[in-house]
C-alpha cells in the first residue's frame, strides 16, 4: 500500500481515486453545503445509463453544524437534522449534482437496497424530540424521482429501534433488520414475522454472518479477533457492507483508531484495501457502480464521498492466494496479524 502525499486515503499500486463530495464544500443544488456526517449509501444507474446515482446517509443527530437542509415538502420532522442526499455523477465518477433527497430524519446509519430500485434508510435511534415526533424508523428513498419523495413518512410496520442494515428477500419479499444497541445488544430481525436470532457470546472486534433465507439457517462467516491493545493496525468495527462484484464483501471499519476498508473473499481471505489517512473517522457506505469500475465509498468526518477505480479483479484475485489478515478474521483460529503503515 502506497501513502497518499495528499494525506487523504492510501491505496494499492495501480489504484487512484478522486473526490466525489466533501463536507462544507460541495454545493448542493438548494444552494446549501453539502451536509456532514456521510454514512450509509447505495449506487444506482443514472438515467440513460451514464454514471451513477448514489443515495447517502447523513447519520446527524444533534448539533452539528452542517445539517441537512430541511427543503420544503422533503422533511419529516423540523426538530430532526438527518436524512439523504442524492449524488449524480458521470461514468468517470465526476460530481454532476448533489441534492437533498429526505430531510428531518434523526441519525440516518445505514440502510439497505431494494429489488425495486429504492434505497431504505434506517434511523439509529429511538428519540422522542421536541415536540412529540417519534424517531427509530425506517424510510424509503427513491434515487431517480423526487416527487416520489414528497412527505416522507416512516414505514411503521419495519418497528421503531435503532435500525442499522435492511436487506430485502426479493424472492419471498422478507425484510431481514439489524439493530445497533448495547444494552444488552442488538438483535436481528425479520420482518413477516418479525423474528429475532442470537449472536454469538465469544469476545471479539466484529462479526459477519451469512443468512441463507431459503434454508433458514445463519452461518457464522468472519470473527475479528478481540485486540483491544492495537486499534490501528487491527481491524474492529466492521459496520457498512457491499458485496464485490468480484467476489467476497468489502467492510467499512467503525472501530478504534485508524479506519480501513477492508476485503474478504469467498473462501475467508481478508486483505486491507483502503487506510483513511486523514484522522481517525470511520468509513462508511461502500458501493459499486452497476458498471463495476466504481468503487463509491464515504469517510464521515470532516465529509467525504471517493470514487475508487482500479484493478478491482486482479486485487480481488490475489486476495485468494495471499492475505495479511487471514488468521484475524478466520472463525476457527482467532490470532492476529498486523496491517502496517
Amino acid at each position: 500500500m502506497f501513502t497518499d502525499p495528499a494525506g487523504l486515503l492510501s491505496l494499492p499500486e495501480g489504484f487512484s481515486y478522486s473526490v466525489v463530495s466533501e463536507a462544507g464544500v460541495t454545493l448542493l443544488e438548494s444552494g446549501h453545503r453539502a451536509p456532514q456526517d456521510a454514512d450509509g449509501m447505495a449506487s444506482f444507474v443514472r438515467r440513460g445509463g451514464s454514471g451513477s446515482v448514489l443515495v447517502c446517509n447523513h447519520e446527524i443527530g444533534g448539533s452539528e453544524p452542517l445539517k441537512v437542509p430541511q427543503v420544503a415538502g422533503l422533511t419529516y420532522d423540523a426538530k430532526a437534522n438527518g436524512g439523504t442526499t442524492t449524488i449524480e455523477v458521470d461514468k468517470n465518477g465526476k460530481l454532476v449534482a448533489q441534492r437533498v433527497s429526505i430531510a428531518g430524519t434523526h441519525n440516518n446509519c445505514a440502510g439497505g437496497r431494494t429489488p425495486w430500485e429504492t434505497w431504505i434508510t434506517c434511523e439509529e435511534t429511538e428519540a422522542i424530540l421536541a415536540g412529540g415526533k417519534r424517531h427509530g424508523y425506517c424510510f424509503e428513498v427513491d434515487p431517480h424521482d423526487q416527487a416520489a419523495n414528497q412527505d416522507p413518512q416512516p414505514i411503521k410496520a419495519l418497528g421503531r429501534f435503532a435500525h442499522e442494515s435492511v436487506a430485502v428477500d426479493p424472492f419471498l419479499g422478507r425484510i431481514y433488520m439489524t439493530e445497533d444497541a448495547g444494552t444488552p445488544n442488538g438483535l436481528f430481525y425479520r420482518w413477516t414475522p418479525p423474528r429475532t436470532s442470537d449472536g454469538s457470546a465469544a469476545e471479539h472486534d466484529g462479526q459477519v454472518w451469512f443468512l441463507d433465507p431459503r434454508r433458514d439457517t445463519i452461518e457464522l462467516k468472519l470473527h475479528i479477533a478481540y485486540t483491544p491493545s492495537d486499534q490501528d493496525s487491527d481491524p474492529d468495527g466492521p459496520d457498512n457492507i457491499t458485496v464485490s462484484p468480484y467476489g467476497g464483501v468489502i467492510l467499512a471499519e467503525d472501530g478504534e483508531g485508524l479506519s480501513h476498508l477492508v476485503g474478504a473473499t469467498r473462501s475467508g481471505a481478508t486483505y486491507c484495501f483502503a487506510r483513511n489517512e486523514l484522522n481517525d473517522s470511520e468509513f462508511a457506505g461502500p458501493t459499486f457502480s452497476r458498471d463495476r469500475r466504481t468503487l463509491f465509498a464515504n469517510v464521515q468526518s470532516p465529509g467525504y464521498t471517493f470514487a475508487i477505480r482500479g484493478p478491482f479483479r486482479q486485487q480481488f484475485e490475489a486476495a485468494y492466494t495471499t492475505s495479511p489478515w487471514r488468521s484475524v478474521f478466520s472463525v476457527t483460529t482467532r490470532g492476529s496479524t498486523k496491517c502496517s503503515r
